[in-house]
């Protein structure tokens, strides 16, 4: 009766939505206006509720087309050449995308070679001698996340790949992990000056240095920051809390996954015997050095340019399919040298690691679709002016921006093309208090912190969206059905942002590093206390 309310409520919170977009705008001029955020709201809503997701952005997608066909007055032809031409082909015959993409299968492909050759076992039975319980194995999945630092993709699939059969081994749930890569990835990338994160903001704003911008914002990061406490905090005390404690209380009864166990297919194929922990360690290694040569690479670093500026302008889809390609050709040398596997053996892993990647392939293509129709509709500049029309209360600028930046990354799964927006407007805002930074290059204190929680709130609403790329790439990474995922960390999303709120109320008033951080720790550490004293009740294992 409850799942039946849940719809009922849902369908009626999104017919009076559309309602209230008819009476403020007719559908004729739906373009920039209330509408364009309808198709996110269906989508995201409906993969909630119905925990399935391909059917849910694919509805999300249809009713972005319907809208956008009905405001160009283009018809019934219009809805599928917006959809399938503007939204599917465009996206998938686009660059970037193409690119993650290759990046996407190859790593498949070794993960595949890797779990062949017995390295994947080799490292499961080692990690088992020296990883002892399931705060070991928790600590070591965060603690690798934060050393691949570079990208959050990468991070993702690569943390993963490697720490899926030690979480297994100790009994952590499948949504466990993927909330422990996905806590991990874009927090610590957001804070990591060498990370093409940090490359993305300081392309941003015009006038100053980006990546000293970008270093200054880092303290005022609440929301990156915050994360990384929490994670912590749960890994050393073994404590979580709603939906995420059914999914870990079924995981020790023996069920990782609790529903939809086979959403990931196996790879039937044997496993050698002979495989070491050197199997998996040295791909992985290879992985990592020629991913970031390759984002180097493509930022000019062996033209000339330095190691900084080569990040701060490279392509990172193309560097990382460029140097996962490097890797996996060096890898395949490596096991033929070995003998672990022949030369038909990774010629067949070629194929498995692309059937592994397919439900990924299939969940990130509707995805980026879903944010083609909600751009076509103008959705970044509506919210462009509703944030604009706030600038005029100066001390709430800080929780505006968190909040705003939050639903906007929330409602198109983009953190990047969140603040691509929206740090433009801070700047337009704040263009009197930057004319002496040009002199003095001092950037105001104002400034910095209304970026950094413009920031915060993209890589906040980027977290917990079903519709994230990395959120995806998360749930990949730990082969875990992805709702499930987005369902159990969305209450760990929302502890972490209310935090955040106050924090950045707080410093709408006082621009001081040491007070806003140092109060906003103390409070999210006195709140997961809290929650841990009176989260002791067990609910009903499902």
């Amino acid at each position: 009766m409850k799942k039946y309310l849940i719809k009922i409520i849902f369908a009626l919170t999104v017919v009076a939505y559309i309602i209230i977009c008819a009476v403020v705008t007719p559908i004729t001029e739906a373009v920039g206006s209330m509408w364009s955020l309808l198709p996110p709201i269906v989508a995201i809503g409906l993969a909630l509720i119905t925990k399935e997701v391909y059917s849910s952005l694919f509805i999300g997608i249809l009713s972005g087309g319907i809208i956008f066909a009905a405001a160009s007055g283009t018809g019934f032809e219009g809805v599928f050449n917006t959809v399938v031409k503007e939204g599917l082909v465009a996206n998938v015959a686009d660059d970037y995308n193409v690119g993650i993409l290759v990046f996407l299968v190859i790593l498949g492909i070794i993960v595949v070679l890797m779990n062949r050759a017995g390295g994947s076992r080799a490292y499961g039975e080692w990690a088992a001698k020296h990883i002892k319980s399931r705060k070991g194995a928790c600590l070591s999945t965060f603690l690798l996340g934060v050393l691949i630092f570079v990208d959050d993709y990468f991070n993702c699939l690569t943390v993963g790949s490697v720490m899926r059969p030690v979480t297994d081994k100790h009994s952590v749930s499948r949504a466990k992990l993927a909330y422990l890569i996905d806590a991990t990835a874009a927090p610590v990338c957001i804070i990591a000056p060498i990370s093409s994160w940090a490359a993305a903001v300081a392309g941003t704003v015009d006038g100053v240095n980006g990546i000293r911008l970008f270093i200054d914002t880092i303290p005022y990061n609440l929301y990156a920051l915050l994360t990384i406490v929490m994670v912590v905090f749960i890994a050393l005390s073994d404590m979580d809390y709603s939906l995420m404690r059914v999914h870990e209380e079924n995981a020790r009864r023996g069920d990782l996954f609790t529903t939809r166990s086979k959403i990931y297919p196996e790879d039937d194929m044997p496993v050698r015997k002979g495989g070491k922990v050197i199997d998996l360690v040295l791909p992985v290694v290879v992985l990592i050095v020629m991913c970031v040569l390759g984002m180097i690479y493509t930022g000019g670093f062996f033209s000339g340019a330095d190691f900084i500026t080569a990040f701060a302008e490279c392509d990172a889809s193309y560097g990382l399919a460029l140097g996962s390609a490097g890797a996996l050709i060096i890898d395949i040398l490596y096991f033929l040298a070995r003998r672990v596997l022949s030369f038909n053996d990774c010629m067949d892993s070629i194929a498995a690691g692309f059937r592994q990647m397919v439900p990924a392939i299939l969940i990130l293509t509707f995805a980026w679709s879903l944010n083609s129709m909600t751009s076509h509709l103008d959705a970044g500049p509506f919210v462009s002016g509703l944030v604009e029309s706030a600038s005029g209360i100066r001390f709430l600028l800080p929780l505006i921006m968190f909040l705003v930046a939050s639903g906007l990354s929330f409602a198109t799964g983009t953190s990047w093309g969140t603040f691509g927006i929206l740090i433009p407007i801070i700047t337009s805002v704040f263009s009197a208090d930057l004319v002496s930074t040009a002199e003095t290059g001092v950037i105001p204190e104002m400034v910095i912190v209304c970026i950094s929680a413009c920031l915060a709130g993209a890589v906040c609403g980027d977290h917990c969206s079903p519709i994230s790329d990395t959120t995806i790439m998360a749930s990949t990474g730990a082969q875990c059905d992805h709702v499930n995922h987005v369902s159990t960390q969305l209450p760990y999303v929302f502890t972490v942002a209310g935090v955040c709120a106050v924090g950045y109320l707080i410093s709408g008033f006082i621009q001081n590093v040491y007070v806003v951080l140092g109060i906003s720790a103390l409070l999210m550490i006195a709140l997961l206390f809290t929650i841990k004293h009176f989260g002791s009740k067990k609910p009903s294992v499902k």
